[in-house]
């Protein structure tokens, strides 16, 4: 089976961890079924390719086609015009899209499906790209294209279209099921597919062997994400400080990620008494995160906002338990003690008093390992696989 992968959530040689569980996912999906994939993620469009300008300038040197895992990986560029493109986002995309599409034509490259990931703007565009190729389309939602781009009204239309359009759709988790339920999804369309966790690159390594090579001495607990408000690292920070008030003074708090929010999150450290026991790590490449993940207590997820929180499953499978935010999606993830706790509330009272009682009864680290070896992605990629092959049948039938 020939398949096109098309987001714009994908790594690139600048930007190695964006959209990485897309890439993920692809990768398994070929070497364990034998699929044959191709990817376009447009990338947006920047005029310069100099440092200065930042992040602007790091879109600017992504390659327009590079190979990543023996797979090919075309960023045509997309228009963006910050503060008013939003409403045209997948009409510029699409037109990205398409010129991709033709690109791989030229390369003698026919795909049998399209492979979209993200429902607005990426679904929207794709399901455009579906149209104007005639091929069938599987779209997977993967968490705010659910939750928060259906409260506006311009884009709720468009994505009930294209979910309408979609020959089926998967979710990462079955509170996004239940989401797409509520925007049209016909009964039947709907497949759930939870995300896998990589063994080979989260395995565990004795604690205290990690907390030395991350220059960690004292024991800490770990935070994972983008710094943005959503992810909610400050709450973390606050549930620090009560643990500290309450006499857990022997714990430090780190932090992986990177974005706006960092000045802001400092400075919160700084005003709590907090700035020598909350360290602010920066972005790493994942490589380096399973021994972050090995050496920590716990890891601590406060989002307000998940999908299917891959961080959870990486901490796991490095043998650390978690505590998880409510947040729709979470206690799919953390459902056995082995995994962790979810809090009550996602609030630094509720994430302390999660926090004490996960030291107060930690799981077995073989317990845990074993709870995210259940995940593998082998089952997954054969899972997707079938799907595709289901919709790839009903579309030749019905050309018949």
């Amino acid at each position: 089976m020939r398949i096109v992968t098309v987001s714009t959530l994908y790594p690139n040689g600048e930007f190695p961890s964006h959209g990485i569980f897309v890439e993920t996912r692809l990768r398994h999906l070929c070497a364990d079924t034998g699929c044959d994939g191709r990817v376009i993620a447009p990338t947006p469009y920047f005029p310069s390719r100099n440092a200065r300008f930042g992040r602007f300038g790091q879109w600017g040197r992504v390659a327009l086609r590079e190979t990543r895992f023996a797979i090919d990986v075309l960023h045509p560029r997309y228009l963006v015009v910050p503060g008013v493109s939003q409403a045209l986002t997948p009409a510029f995309l699409y037109r990205a899209m398409r010129r991709g599409m033709q690109q791989l034509h030229a390369d003698g490259f026919y795909p049998d499906l399209i492979d979209a990931h993200y429902l607005y703007p990426d679904g929207v565009a794709a399901a455009r790209l579906a149209t104007h190729f005639n091929l069938p389309l599987v779209m997977t939602a993967r968490g705010s294209d659910v939750t928060a781009w259906p409260q506006e009204a311009g884009p709720a239309r468009q994505i009930r279209a294209a979910i309408k359009q979609a020959d089926h759709v998967i979710a990462v988790s079955a509170a996004l099921a239940e989401g797409l339920g509520t925007l049209g999804a016909a009964p039947g369309q709907v497949t759930v597919l939870r995300n896998g966790v990589d063994l080979a690159r989260f395995m565990p390594i004795d604690p205290a062997v990690a907390r030395r090579a991350v220059g960690q001495a004292r024991r800490y607990v770990l935070s994972v994400g983008h710094l943005i408000p959503r992810k909610g690292h400050d709450r973390v920070i606050r549930a620090l400080g009560l643990l500290r008030d309450g006499g857990v003074t022997d714990v430090d708090l780190l932090i992986i990620g990177s974005g706006p929010e960092e000045a802001r999150l400092r400075s919160l450290a700084a005003s709590l008494g907090l700035a020598e026991h909350v360290r602010l790590i920066g972005a790493i490449r994942q490589e380096e995160l399973a021994r972050f993940y090995a050496g920590a207590d716990m890891l601590v997820l406060a989002s307000s906002r998940e999908g299917w929180a891959n961080v959870l499953l990486e901490s796991m499978a490095c043998g650390t338990p978690v505590v998880a935010s409510p947040a729709p999606g979470n206690a799919e993830v953390v459902r056995e003690a082995a995994a962790g706790m979810v809090a009550a509330e996602n609030t630094p009272e509720a994430l302390a008093q999660a926090m004490r009682q996960l030291w107060a009864a930690r799981p077995d680290r073989a317990a845990t390992l074993a709870f995210a070896a259940r995940h593998d992605w082998r089952s997954i990629s054969l899972g997707q696989s079938a799907i595709f092959e289901a919709v790839l049948a009903r579309y030749q039938a019905a050309r018949r």
